[in-house]
């Protein structure tokens, strides 16, 4: 009985060692299963990343923008020599022309803040003497007080010496009248300096622009003409880029010249009118004696009769 039940111990044992061998066998298989589905995956994975890649190189996917690329100098680098050259000539154009706005707007103000200094000075004297005086002193710094200078010294020199030479042939009034008008003139030329400069820019800086708006055009249908691989942005973008820029930089040139120029001739219209007719009274009070107007604190021809209540 001992011997059968040792028997079935044994058998019973024997097959507890094969039911773990087996469970061991069957977890190496799947084991090996699992590795070889993620081995698998890998490799669809990266396939699947090249295809990707084939794709968009052969679309022609443009390639992630520069924080460089799009601004004015990186279209102007792009460009020949003759984008180059109009660029530096509207860069010339536009110094030029903020100069000459910035130093005529102060010489102007500083003119005309002296010319009614001195009319105030000159219409509170009591002889020509003593306007002389002050104007020998401090000297003729504007054109009110050029005029004068030159017409009280053409009346004393004529009144003392006559007609010595050929340009003081006439009377002492038709003298004075002649030199008074040749000062206006010079002043008026003074007034008019660099005027021709800002009328010039502002009316070549539109073209010069233009030509460059055409010269980058012409650059970007050459571009697609010698295409051979399609066309593409990267290959137009810069000619057309160069060519609006162009246009862009003639227009900012040209406008502030243009305003500029209209508001110093309109000044120096008005400027002029004052100057003649300070130069009338001026002739009639030394032919007289007498002004037939006078001028206020603000600078405007007032008539004696109606400043006078008359």
């Amino acid at each position: 009985m001992l011997d059968l039940f040792h028997s079935a111990l044994h058998v019973l044992a024997q097959l507890g060692d094969a039911a773990q061998t087996g469970a061991n066998a069957a977890g190496g298989a799947v084991s090996s299963a699992v590795d070889a589905a993620s081995s698998v995956a890998e490799t669809a994975s990266a396939a699947t990343g090249a295809a990707a890649s084939a794709v968009a190189g052969v679309v022609g996917t443009p390639p992630l923008p520069n924080a460089d690329q799009g601004g004015v100098l990186h279209f102007i680098s792009q460009s020949d020599v003759v984008g180059k050259s109009l660029f530096g000539i509207l860069i010339v154009m536009s110094l030029v022309s903020w100069y000459l706005i910035f130093v005529k707007s102060f010489t102007n103000f500083r003119t005309r803040r002296r010319t009614h200094k001195f009319l105030r000075e000159f219409w509170a004297s009591s002889s020509l003497e003593q306007v002389e005086n002050e104007i020998a002193t401090h000297g003729a710094t504007e054109p009110f007080a050029h005029v004068t200078s030159h017409a009280i010294h053409a009346q004393k020199h004529h009144a003392k010496y006559g007609a010595i030479k050929l340009e003081e042939k006439g009377s002492t009034g038709a003298f004075v009248t002649r030199t008074i008008r040749k000062v206006i003139d010079e002043e008026t030329a003074k007034l008019e300096n660099g005027l021709t400069v800002l009328a010039s820019i502002g009316s070549t800086a539109p073209f010069v622009g233009l030509f460059g708006t055409v010269w980058g055009v012409y650059h970007a249908l050459v571009g697609i003409g010698l295409s051979v691989d399609g066309v593409t942005i990267n290959r137009i973008a810069g000619p057309v880029g160069e060519a609006l820029i162009m246009t862009g930089l003639g227009l900012a040139v040209a406008i502030p010249a243009v305003l500029a120029y209209n508001g110093f001739v309109r000044g120096n219209r008005v400027y002029l009118a004052s100057l003649d007719a300070f130069a009338h009274d001026l002739y009639t009070f030394l032919s007289t004696g007498q002004q037939v107007f006078e001028w206020n604190g603000k600078g405007r021809r007032v008539a004696l009769a109606a400043s006078k209540g008359e």
